[in-house]
């Protein structure tokens, strides 16, 4: 799998990055079907078979349950081999998500994400936005203390898992990477990818796949095909704990880059 630059970050990802929300937490989640947390086991073997794949990114988030930590402990002297992006802002506890944006929480939710992901360094940190993308901004807290810890070396680059066109457009402007959504169904945030494109800043699509309510094989490939037929898109994030799944989302990728070659 040819790897793309993340914008101008000198980060180069594979196109099909893998979702990990699935490794830590099955509560109050948007997928179609519940589902048992994997054990270790099968979690070592997922990752095994996507980096036989191609694949070098991993998307994960202190709201994501347990992931950070099985991350950590499961990866070891393979973590040089992934392009690691985080999040700050969101915590997910006792079933319940809750937002923190002070500069304090942001850079404690980075210590403890680099302490549990046994890493030095994380490649990416996004804000996981609340959907008031624009107050976070405003406020500028959360914002500022990324800026100082990308200073710092503990972070490469910084960005928002944005929520509105406004927001995207924003993150575009003065920050790394925009992670926004694009799907079939949903193409409000078109002008967030153009305006990507032409900074040159890097771009990771969710929610491509509609949080996997997309199933149907062709949909995949046709969701594929739309989505990288965009502008300036470095990656998509899916999640899957199915190792199925995950070749089949690999094939469906590779046939829908061909049909826009």
């Amino acid at each position: 799998m040819e790897l793309r630059p993340l914008g101008s970050t000198g980060l180069q990802v594979s196109p099909l990055g893998l979702g990990t929300v699935k490794f830590g937490r099955n509560q109050q989640v948007k997928y179609p079907r519940p589902f048992a947390l994997p054990d270790d086991r099968a979690v070592l073997s997922l990752l095994a078979l996507a980096r036989d794949l191609g694949l070098n990114l991993l998307d994960t988030a202190p709201a994501y349950g347990s992931s950070q930590q099985r991350l950590g402990r499961l990866l070891g002297a393979a973590r040089r081999d992934w392009v690691i992006v985080s999040k700050v802002g969101e915590v997910f506890a006792d079933g319940v998500s809750r937002f923190d944006f002070s500069y304090a929480h942001t850079v404690a939710s980075v210590e403890h994400s680099l302490r549990t992901l046994r890493t030095d360094y994380l490649d990416c940190v996004l804000v996981h936005s609340d959907g008031d993308d624009g107050a976070i901004f405003d406020d500028g807290a959360a914002i500022d203390a990324l800026r100082e810890l990308q200073r710092r070396g503990l972070v490469r680059a910084i960005g928002m898992s944005s929520k509105t066109v406004d927001g995207g457009l924003r993150t575009v402007a003065e920050l790394d990477v925009v992670m926004a959504t694009c799907n079939l169904a949903y193409n409000d945030e078109l002008p967030v990818l153009e305006a990507a494109a032409a900074r040159g800043k890097g771009v990771l699509i969710k929610k491509g796949l509609m949080s996997g309510h997309v199933a149907d094989a062709d949909m995949v490939e046709r969701s594929f095909a739309h989505v990288f037929a965009q502008p300036g898109v470095s990656s998509m994030i899916v999640g899957t704990i199915d190792p199925a799944h995950l070749r089949d989302n690999v094939a469906a990728l590779q046939r829908a880059l061909e049909s826009l070659a």
